[in-house]
């Protein structure tokens, strides 16, 4: 999977929605309407880097607005063209994505398709067909319009990132209504995938009503699941935590590899799925099981998480230890447990603390870890 870049215009300030604040900050469901469409991209495996362009004196309703995310700012232009060039042009990655702040109900399903539609074309756009009859209204009278060959073009506006630079640069000072305009004149394919009637655009004051009740049913039922292990330690030469060797004096003991992260997640996602415990099924009687890689436990559960209808949204692991240091191995772990979970690397959390040489892990007899995992049942 190609990763790519999330630009998110959000730089207007929203006049016709009748909102007190700029839309992009009003209340939707709960959330800032902004906060939508940036945890859906912060929550794809694909995406790697966000950056969104707010008017230079909103940064600090912007950093509330999206407090805990992984995000970098671009002071917003006179127009979207301006503003999009200025995020494009921070862009790091392969491909980008270009996304209107007042679209909140975009899914990965939207993104996914976006980017399949990019392994063949330089550009791609989620798109619906015309419902409505439609008319030009010429002087007094009205003129029927044919909605042959017609589509309503939503965003995300997907890129390889390469191809659109090239399109802003051949495009010199112009302003376009959207990125495949800009991308049209510039002489690029873009090809067009199926949109979604529930990324429409909030533009006028009832369309906060829409918005609050697709995306309140969109939300669904959230689950968390919770999980304790302990494994006793022996000199050795390595152990494995959170899926990750770590070469030292020291090694688990276990049936499996005693990975006791990877074992505590594996439980908190079965929690979370209500399918009992990791022992009833991968019991340490099963010499199937015996010196496997914990990476397949953890999959596992994923999968019936998955079949039970749970969409994963944030893993947390804390270990519980003096010795080995976890600090230095804290982006391996998250990177490694991000992949077995399909979470972004932004929604796994690693972090260790030790009992103040109390106990049996601070004598060093051996290693426990707590997991947390939360879900939205849909």
């Amino acid at each position: 999977m190609t990763p790519f870049s999330a630009c998110i215009v959000a730089a207007g300030r929203g006049t016709r929605a009748g909102s007190a604040v700029p839309k992009q900050f009003a209340m939707v469901a709960g959330k800032p309407l902004l906060r939508w469409s940036v945890e859906v991209f912060a929550a794809h495996p694909a995406c790697r880097q966000i950056i969104i362009a707010i008017p230079a004196s909103e940064r600090g309703r912007a950093g509330t607005a999206l407090t805990g995310l992984d995000v970098a700012f671009v002071n917003g232009g006179e127009t979207r063209t301006r503003s999009v060039r200025a995020c494009v042009g921070k862009a790091d990655q392969p491909l980008v994505f270009i996304h209107d702040a007042a679209r909140p109900g975009l899914t990965s399903a939207t993104i996914d398709r976006l980017l399949d539609a990019l392994e063949t074309a330089p550009g791609s756009a989620p798109a619906l067909p015309m419902a409505d009859a439609l008319a030009r209204v010429a002087g007094r009278g009205v003129e029927p319009v044919s909605r042959d060959g017609l589509m309503r073009i939503q965003t995300p506006q997907a890129f390889h990132t390469s191809a659109i630079v090239n399109a802003f640069e051949t495009a010199g000072g112009a302003d376009f209504p959207d990125e495949v305009s800009l991308a049209r004149a510039a002489g690029l394919d873009v090809t067009l995938v199926q949109g979604d009637e529930k990324a429409f655009k909030v533009t006028f004051p009832d369309d906060f009503s829409r918005a609050e009740a697709a995306l309140s049913a969109a939300t669904g039922l959230p689950v968390m699941g919770t999980g304790f292990d302990v494994h006793r330690l022996r000199s050795g030469e390595g152990l494995h935590l959170c899926g990750v060797f770590i070469t030292c004096d020291m090694a688990l003991v276990g049936h499996s590899d005693a990975d006791v992260g990877l074992h505590a997640l594996t439980d908190a996602v079965l929690g979370a799925a209500g399918a009992g415990d990791i022992g009833q099924h991968f019991p340490p009687s099963d010499q199937r099981w015996r010196g496997a890689d914990s990476a397949q436990f953890l999959v596992h559960a994923m999968e019936l998480a998955r079949e039970a209808g749970i969409r994963p949204v944030h893993a947390d692991i804390t270990l519980i230890c003096e010795r080995p240091k976890i600090g230095p191995l804290r982006d391996a772990m998250r990177a490694r447990v991000a992949e077995l979970t399909g979470l972004a690397p932004a929604r796994v959390n690693i972090k260790a603390t030790t009992t103040e040489k109390l106990g049996f892990t601070g004598r060093g007899e051996g290693i426990a870890a707590q997991a947390a995992f939360t879900g939205v049942l849909t």
